[in-house]
């Protein structure tokens, strides 16, 4: 009898569709991890508070609170594991704002399930590697005086761009889709002022040698 392998990790997945949650269940088991599926938020906050999964997938319609506003509760920034918002067509701008809230990414509904066991394999991984090295960022460390400080997640972005990744290396080196790297940067610029990716730099560039740190 083969033995079977070792589980990579829970996935929880909030869904008030049986269909979604059934559908997830088979493709991630299959992709190798534990999956447990909640059917509102509620139940989701009970378990998560006290164990932490590989990784959530919560759709931003569900009963009760919105998966915005479990999101909010989880406070998904500082919370130990990356949080993907599911999201159908209409919900583009409620998933923007739940990145703005500390999710990693969203994803689209209608999925393809290999498409998602890849992406959330990279995303894991990704956020494995940083808390490895967990290594402090100078721009992490940088005061822009006078502007909207920037989130955990807005820093990585831009300490990414600093160093001359393209979105898509960026969005490969943080577990993130190019688009929601693009979303990222466009509130960065707006944050600070920037004008163009150039304008960007030169204020990185000028509060670094300032030492506002």
């Amino acid at each position: 009898m083969t033995e079977k392998a070792p589980s990579r990790g829970e996935i929880f997945v909030v869904d008030d569709d049986p269909a979604v949650r059934d559908t997830l269940s088979i493709v991630l088991s299959a992709g190798g991890y534990q999956v447990i599926c909640f059917a509102d938020g509620a139940a989701l906050l009970a378990i998560a508070r006290t164990r932490t999964p590989a990784c959530i997938l919560l759709d931003v319609h569900i009963p009760g609170k919105s998966g915005l506003d479990i999101l909010k509760e989880l406070h998904g920034e500082d919370y130990p594991a990356p949080i993907f918002m599911i999201s159908g067509q209409g919900d583009i701008a409620m998933a923007v704002s739940a990145i703005k809230n500390g999710a990693l990414d969203f994803i689209e509904k209608p999925f393809r399930g290999s498409e998602i066991v890849a992406r959330l394999d990279e995303a894991i991984e990704a956020y494995a590697r940083r808390q490895a090295q967990n290594a402090p960022s100078r721009i992490g460390s940088l005061h822009f005086p006078g502007r909207e400080p920037l989130t955990r997640r807005e820093r990585e972005v831009l300490e990414q761009f600093t160093a001359g990744a393209s979105n898509k290396e960026a969005g490969r080196h943080l577990g993130i889709s190019p688009r929601t790297i693009e979303d990222h940067r466009a509130n960065i610029m707006k944050k600070l002022g920037a004008r163009n990716a150039a304008d960007l730099v030169r204020i990185v560039m000028t509060t670094q040698r300032q030492g506002q740190i």
